[in-house]
């Protein structure tokens, strides 16, 4: 089969650590249900192994952690996503609206991550022993995601909708791993707990009762949005370097966004959004484009080209 029929009918919610702060990102898993598990059988289809990947001093540079990721252990998260992912594959599966392995869109999504895995170490040490895993949903969302732990999902609505060429994925799929690398679940759960903790405890001082503590919950939502925005461009940044190392056109993350702009009309403004708007987003991406070309231009470019998904001829 060669053409996706993304359903409407599908539903299969996405985890709620598939995304810090159980945003709804569109660019923002024992056995498993028609999926592929490539960790160490990934690297060594490419030459090399977890234990000898090289750490790339490029990557790294741009891998800067908060200290509220150690508010929680990451081994936890990366087993409750793991779990998550489990059922998300069960729901999925139930619907039959898993892409088959052997849909040529969905072996695209996989090389594509193939490429781009090895030079995770940069980043991130856990990511040596993470199995990864990329399944494609045939639902009509325009979604992705990397869980913790490198479990990969994208939406089949993304790829028709959109249309997106094998640059404009990798851009998406560097984007989900940089916030699985950085972390920013972990991070989420970190500053949500400490900014509850200081609502309570100010309002408990205070004496200020319930309807403070509603005001003060307000703010501290807002200070979560601004957090979220901050993932959200640290994500940018280092999935640009990711995909540009792996060969694909750092100049795809403008295209892809400009595509996002038109599916996304009607989008909160910036301040109440927990993502930049599109034109910040193009903004800040043309602005790191100089650092990421140079990485594109050196880098070994892909054998294999894909493309979007057939559109399905009128009936």
């Amino acid at each position: 089969m060669t053409h996706l029929d993304p359903r409407d009918d599908v539903d299969v919610p996405v985890p709620a650590l598939a995304h810090p702060g159980d945003c709804a990102c569109a660019l923002h898993a024992r056995r498993r249900l028609g999926g592929a598990l490539f960790g160490a059988g990934l690297l060594a289809a490419l030459g090399t192994t977890p234990a000898a990947a090289a750490v790339d001093p490029d990557i790294a540079a741009e891998c800067k952690r908060s200290g509220f990721t150690k508010v929680v252990s990451a081994e936890q998260i990366e087993q409750a996503a793991g779990q998550q992912y489990v059922q998300m594959l069960q729901q999925a599966g139930n619907q039959r609206a898993l892409v088959s392995k052997d849909h040529n869109q969905l072996k695209r999504l996989r090389y594509i991550g193939e490429r781009i895995v090895p030079f995770t170490l940069g980043c991130n040490e856990r990511a040596r022993d993470w199995r990864w895993e990329v399944n494609l949903i045939n639902s009509s969302q325009l979604n992705a995601f990397c869980m913790p732990g490198g479990k990969i999902a994208f939406y089949a609505g993304i790829l028709t909708k959109l249309q997106l060429d094998d640059d404009e994925v990798a851009m998406i799929m560097g984007h989900e791993i940089a916030h699985a690398l950085l972390e920013h679940a972990r991070e989420r759960m970190g500053k949500t707990a400490a900014t509850r903790g200081v609502i309570e405890i100010g309002a408990a001082l205070l004496g200020l009762g319930n309807t403070a503590r509603t005001a003060a919950g307000m703010g501290g939502q807002l200070l979560t949005l601004r957090f979220s925005r901050d993932d959200e461009s640290e994500a940018d940044a280092l999935g640009l370097l990711l995909a540009a190392k792996a060969g694909y056109n750092p100049r795809a993350g403008v295209s892809l966004w400009k595509k996002m702009m038109t599916a996304s009309k009607g989008a909160p403004p910036e301040w109440l959004s927990t993502h930049p708007s599109g034109t910040s987003r193009i903004a800040e991406i043309e602005a790191r484009l100089p650092r990421a070309e140079p990485f594109y231009q050196r880098a070994a470019k892909p054998d294999q080209r894909f493309g979007p998904p057939p559109v399905k001829p009128a009936s």
